[in-house]
């Protein structure tokens, strides 16, 4: 559970560092970090940080792709922790 954890809170801050380098650049007219790789990372457990991150700095708040897709990734992803939890117990 320890090294889970670990994973969870590294994955999570590179979401984080990912969407406020996006938003900078988005403002500097630079090279952007790509939609699928904020996805990709949501999918392998960043989505809480990169959710809560874009509702913070208002980055991507305009793209349903986001502001649908990741609460419903977390959603998902809670789900699938819950219905592993049960299945480990019995």
């Amino acid at each position: 559970m320890k090294y889970i954890l670990i994973y969870l809170g590294f994955v999570n801050l590179i979401g984080i560092f990912l969407c406020i380098k996006d938003k900078r650049a988005a403002k500097k007219g630079k090279w952007r970090v790509k939609e699928n790789t904020l996805i990709t990372l949501c999918l392998f457990g960043g989505s809480l940080g990169i959710y809560l991150c874009m509702k913070l700095i208002r980055h991507k708040t305009k793209h349903k792709k986001f502001m649908v897709g990741i609460p419903l990734i977390m959603v998902l992803q809670v789900i699938f922790v819950i219905v592993a939890t049960l299945h480990i117990k019995s």
